[in-house]
C-alpha cells in the first residue's frame, strides 16, 4: 500500500496512560497477515462518554453503545477492521452481544462494561467465534500503553488508511495527559462523531465532564471535517478517564477541554490528510456568513463539491466553481458582496474577477501540499472553518475495488 504524500513523517510518540492496557491480534476474518482486532482495558472506576454516527443504518456496535454509554462506566473497548457489523440485522445484534460478554467474562464484569467498535464492509455477516476465539490470546498478550503499543493499536483498527494516527497532549498545569488513536480514509462526513476516534486520560472526571469537554471538541474537528461527503454507519468517538493521575477535572477543567481539542482536532486533521486518493489538504475558511451556522454550512457546500475537488486535484484554480457551490448552499449571500481568496490571492469581489486578480499566483499555490481556500459572505459575523481533500482518480481506484 502506497503511504499518502501527506501522512506525517512518522508515528508520534505517545505517553503511557496509567491504567489502560492494549493486546492486538490477527483474526484473519478478512485481512491476511495483519493485525485487525483490539482489546484496549481500563481500572475499575474508569468513566465515559461518547458520540455517535446519526446515520438511521447504525451498526450492531454503535446500537450496544448506545443503549450502555449514560452507565457513564467502562472497563474494556473491543475493535475489529474489515467488517463493520452493519446492517447484519438479528445476527449482528447478537454477534454484538456475545463479544461483549465474553470479553466481560474475562474481566469478571457485566458486558455493559464493554464498550464496541467495527469498521470495514456494510452487509457481510459473520460468527461470533470469528471474534471470540481471540479474546483469551487477547487478554494474555497485553501490554502497558506505551507508544509502541499505541502503534499497535492504531495500525490495528485501519481499513484502507495509510497509516497509524496517533496524538498527546500533556494537560496544562497537572502531569496528566490526553492520548488519542482514530481511524478514518473514506466515507468521511461525520454527524456527531468521525470513523473510529478513541481518546484516553489519567484525569479523573465524571463521564458528565467527559460528555460536555467532547461535545466541544468535536463540533470543530471531527464534524468539521469531509473527505467524500459519505456518512459512516459505523461513525463513533469515545472518551475514556481512569482517573489513575489522582487529578480531578473539576479543578482544571479548562485545561481538560483545550487538551481534549487540540488532540481532537489534530486526528482529524490527519484523517483528511490521509483521505482515500489525497493529494491536497485543503482548509475552507468561510467568514462574514449570517452565522456560524450559515458559514458552516457553505463551508462544506465548498469542501463537498466535486467539481471544487478535482479542479484542486488539477491545480487548476477554476474559482467559478467556488461560486457555485456558495449558491447552491442555500445561506444567505450576496453576489456582489462576495469575496473570494486561494492563499492570498484575492480572486473575486463586488460580483467579478478581482482586477488585481493574477491566476499565475493562484496556480502556484494550489501546487502546494496544503491550500487555503477563504470566502468572506459579506453580510454578518458568522465564521467557520472545514477541512478537506482533493478528488483523484486513486479515490475510484481504492472504491471501485474495496471489497476485492
Amino acid at each position: 500500500m502506497t503511504i499518502s504524500p501527506l501522512a506525517p513523517i512518522a508515528f508520534p510518540d505517545l505517553p503511557h496512560v496509567e491504567g489502560v492496557e492494549i493486546a492486538v491480534a490477527e483474526s484473519g476474518m478478512r485481512y491476511q497477515g495483519r493485525t485487525d482486532l483490539c482489546l484496549i482495558t481500563m481500572p475499575e472506576g474508569t468513566s465515559v462518554s461518547g458520540a455517535f454516527t446519526k446515520s438511521l443504518c447504525p451498526s450492531a456496535p454503535v446500537d450496544w453503545c448506545k443503549r450502555i454509554i449514560d452507565i457513564g462506566k467502562a472497563r474494556a473497548l473491543l475493535c475489529n477492521a474489515g467488517n463493520a457489523n452493519a446492517f447484519t440485522g438479528q445476527p449482528g445484534q447478537i454477534v454484538a452481544e456475545a463479544s461483549a460478554a465474553c470479553v466481560a467474562e474475562e474481566l469478571n464484569v457485566a458486558p455493559q462494561d464493554v464498550l464496541l467498535a467495527s469498521t470495514g464492509v456494510i452487509g457481510e455477516p459473520f460468527e461470533a467465534d470469528e471474534i471470540n476465539r481471540n479474546i483469551p490470546g487477547l487478554f494474555s498478550n497485553q501490554h502497558k500503553s506505551d507508544s509502541n503499543e499505541w502503534e499497535k493499536a492504531a495500525n490495528a483498527i485501519k481499513t484502507t488508511d495509510t497509516f497509524a494516527k496517533g496524538s498527546s497532549c500533556v494537560i496544562e498545569g497537572t502531569g496528566a495527559v490526553v492520548v488519542g488513536i482514530a481511524k478514518g480514509s473514506g466515507m468521511i462526513a461525520p454527524d456527531m462523531a468521525t470513523m473510529l476516534a478513541f481518546i484516553f486520560t489519567d484525569l479523573s472526571a465524571p463521564a458528565s465532564d467527559l460528555k460536555a469537554v467532547l461535545d466541544k471538541a468535536i463540533e470543530k474537528s471531527f464534524n468539521s471535517i469531509t473527505v467524500d461527503s459519505d456518512t459512516s454507519t459505523s461513525d463513533t468517538v469515545l472518551l475514556f478517564a481512569t482517573g489513575q493521575s489522582k487529578v480531578e477535572s473539576s479543578d482544571h477543567l479548562d485545561a481538560f477541554e483545550i487538551a481534549v481539542q487540540k488532540v481532537a482536532l489534530d486526528l482529524a486533521h490527519q484523517i483528511v490528510r490521509d483521505g482515500e486518493g489525497a493529494t491536497k489538504f485543503v482548509e475552507v475558511n468561510v467568514t462574514g456568513a449570517a452565522d456560524d451556522q450559515s458559514a458552516r454550512i457553505i463551508a462544506k457546500s465548498i469542501a463537498n463539491s466535486p467539481l471544487v475537488k478535482t479542479a484542486l486535484a488539477a491545480e487548476d484554480p477554476n474559482w467559478g466553481r467556488i461560486i457555485m457551490a456558495v449558491g447552491k448552499a442555500g445561506e444567505r449571500a450576496d453576489r456582489d458582496l462576495l469575496k473570494i481568496w486561494i492563499g492570498d490571492e484575492l480572486i473575486a469581489e463586488n460580483g467579478q474577477q478581482s482586477h488585481s486578480y493574477q491566476e499565475a499566483k493562484a496556480a502556484s499555490h494550489l501546487q502546494k501540499d496544503d491550500v487555503n481556500i477563504h470566502v468572506d459572505i459579506g453580510i454578518g459575523d458568522g465564521s467557520s472553518k472545514v477541512w478537506t481533500c482533493d478528488l483523484t482518480h486513486r479515490y475510484i481506484e481504492i472504491n471501485a475495488g474495496y471489497r476485492s
